[in-house]
């Protein structure tokens, strides 16, 4: 079990239970860029590290294209090895303070961007700077965070707040092996995430190639009305709406809640048909409800539900959108649109080679989710000491 040498070497090393350190006695705090402008941010001469850079990595990304512009003589804050880095603000609490850590020395000056905040160790050698990047996302320090920040539309960090955070401060033997342990488990989601997009890149050259006639083969130019039936779904009231109901509800934009009854059972492409979004086409299987801005398209003349998504998809219905301040689509011009189609033998042919991509894409999918949960209990646990 990856808890046992853990629990082994604190019994060893720290028979008294690890000690814990607020973050103003073993380190300091400094701000992001100061006296920018928007011109400042057009054709910089300086690497600029995004909010959006440490919210989404753990690990700060080392090499963005963002640049800001700074003088030659300008005093601003250089982004050092070791220092950890957090989002300042948010719209919710639970969201700010995000930490990314700065697990490679920069190869030039990074500057932070004025939204953000860095944390600076008096020590760099007290810490593994791999246990820092999953102790601050960690439940147990995040939740303390969490309370470090005020606001009302927006969450602010306060700092005075921030350097009484209390972090632990086990053994470095027992920071490693917690280290070895759980990048074990990013190491494997990033694997997995590399087939993800992988997979993906080859279901869409193989869409693209199957869903586009060949030299030789002969495909049927039709009508939208000949191939299938179209018909939107009726109305309902919000109030009907609960995530505890058994059936899935389409509106225009997909899924739009769950409801106690239903108006469909099968296999059907949906496509929505209204808002700035409509034309966007999805798939609803066993039991689900059709709203009235759900249109449910039934194959006829032979034709597959499934290569008629497919062929929807890829359609780009959106631009069949009326103009003014609620687009739609509506179903009688829906129904005058042609397409080219092959034998309802051949369609079924591509059903199943491009359902098999979507399958391997579900199954990878699930896996990192398991990993991602795995990985967030164990380091969770791990840090509660």
């Amino acid at each position: 079990m990856p808890m046992n040498k853990i629990k082994k070497l604190i019994k060893e090393l720290c028979p008294n239970g690890v000690e814990w350190k607020k973050l103003g006695e073993i380190g300091s705090f400094y701000g992001g860029l100061s006296g920018k402008t928007k011109e400042d941010f057009v054709n910089g001469n300086a690497i600029f590290i995004t909010y959006k850079n440490i919210y989404s990595n753990p690990k700060l990304y080392m090499n963005p294209i963002d640049k800001v512009h700074i003088s030659k003589n300008e005093k601003q804050n250089i982004i050092e090895y070791g220092d950890v880095l957090f989002t300042g603000s948010s719209e919710t609490p639970d969201e700010c303070g995000i930490s990314s850590v700065v697990s490679e020395k920069p190869k030039e000056n990074m500057y932070l961007n004025s939204f953000c905040f860095g944390f600076r160790l008096n020590d760099k050698s007290v810490y593994n700077i791999g246990f820092l990047s999953h102790l601050f996302r960690s439940n147990e320090i995040r939740a303390q965070i969490a309370k470090t920040a005020s606001g009302v539309t927006r969450f602010n960090i306060s700092k005075k707040l921030f350097a009484n955070l209390l972090i632990p401060l086990p053994p470095l033997p027992i920071q490693t092996e917690i280290v070895r342990i759980l990048d074990k488990f990013v190491e494997q989601q990033e694997q997995l995430e590399r087939l993800i997009e992988l997979k993906k890149k080859q279901y869409e050259y193989y869409r693209e190639e199957m869903l586009t006639p060949k030299e030789g083969e002969v495909w049927e130019k039709v009508i939208m009305s000949d191939v299938c039936d179209l018909k939107a779904g009726k109305a309902i009231s919000a109030s009907e709406l609960n995530d505890s109901n058994a059936y899935p509800c389409y509106g225009g934009n997909g899924i739009r809640g769950y409801i106690s009854k239903y108006s469909h059972e099968g296999n059907f492409a949906i496509i929505g048909r209204q808002g700035a979004l409509c034309g966007c086409v999805n798939w609803a299987t066993k039991k689900f409800y059709a709203t009235e801005h759900a249109v449910v398209v039934t194959p006829k003349n032979g034709n597959d539900s499934r290569f008629l998504y497919l062929l929807f998809t890829r359609a780009n219905l959106n631009q069949y959108k009326s103009s003014g301040a609620q687009p739609g689509l509506a179903v009688n011009k829906l129904n005058e649109l042609y397409f080219t189609i092959p034998s309802s033998k051949k369609q079924k042919q591509i059903v199943k080679i491009l359902d098999f991509f979507e399958t391997s894409i579900a199954t990878l999918t699930s896996a990192l989710e398991l990993s991602k949960k795995r990985y967030e209990y164990y380091r969770d646990k791990m840090m509660r000491f």
